[in-house]
């Protein structure tokens, strides 16, 4: 298990906090502190996750109330970085689709800095999970599943997503009736 590291620093009206290694049910406390403190500090924060080794819904609990939080005094927590295997539990509990969600912390900070707050919505980033039946949906110029407005810098890498669907929808390698469902 490797150990969580995490920074912030301020730019302008809005902190960033990198993270770096596992976030679990071990350094959620260090992660609540640190998103707790960047919270008081500016209602603009980014959650850089590019270096996140693990996840899991421990620290998704974390990141959904510290968001609701913001939300409340007007302010955002966006999502920067994140790896689908890395991070997969963003998606399977559908707040890959809620969460305002960047390829890097320049993507997150430019939306952040052009409208005050950067908003949930717009496409899946390439690497969400899409079956092979599913297709691209109308309206979704990364073929990602999603109908939503573009979003630019939400998109990963090529490379970082999910493996490509196999028979029956099913990511490669996955065993039967653990399909991932289509947003």
């Amino acid at each position: 298990m490797d150990a969580l590291e995490l920074s912030s620093q301020r730019q302008g009206a809005v902190t960033i906090v990198a993270a770096r290694g596992d976030l679990d049910i071990i350094t959620s406390p260090q992660l609540d502190s640190c998103l707790t403190e960047a919270r008081r500090a500016t209602a603009l924060v980014i959650l850089d996750l590019s270096a996140v080794d693990f996840m899991d819904t421990s620290c998704l609990a974390v990141i959904v109330g510290h968001w609701k939080k913001l939300t409340v005094r007007g302010g955002t927590l966006a999502l920067a970085g994140a790896r689908y295997r890395y991070t997969k539990t963003l998606w399977i509990t559908g707040l890959a689709d809620r969460l305002p969600m960047f390829d890097d912390v320049s993507a997150a900070l430019a939306a952040c800095t052009a409208d005050g707050a950067a908003q949930p919505g717009g496409p899946a980033p390439a690497s969400a999970p899409e079956t092979a039946a599913a297709g691209p949906a109308a309206g979704s110029p990364s073929g990602s599943g999603s109908s939503g407005p573009s979003q630019p810098g939400r998109a990963e890498p090529a490379g970082s997503g999910p493996p490509a669907a196999g028979p029956a929808g099913r990511p490669a390698g996955r065993p039967p009736g653990r399909a991932m469902r289509p947003r």
